[in-house]
């Protein structure tokens, strides 16, 4: 909760189609600095663009001990084995 109260959700600016269209360059320039825009056509939202989530990086390790893999592996079936090698049974 207290994650919630640290951000407070803004609403989206309205933008209408047209004026997005015909400055697009300048309206990706903001959203890449973090404002959203409801793209609107009569008075209809017809799209909301906003930047990316940040992606959390992968944290190395955290499964260590977790996976485990079987004994066997690594052990071809024979005939497996033989059907790669080309040997007729």
């Amino acid at each position: 909760m207290a994650e919630q109260e640290k951000a407070p959700r803004r609403l989206p600016r309205k933008v209408g189609v047209r004026e997005f269209r015909g400055n697009f360059a300048g309206f990706m320039r903001q959203v890449r600095d973090g404002s959203s825009f409801a793209i609107t056509s009569r008075d209809e939202v017809i799209a909301i663009v906003h930047p990316p989530q940040s992606k959390s990086r992968r944290q190395p390790g955290t499964l260590r001990g977790q996976i485990e893999m079987a004994p066997d592996f690594d052990v071809l079936p024979p005939e497996l084995l033989a059907s790669l090698e080309g040997v007729e049974e």
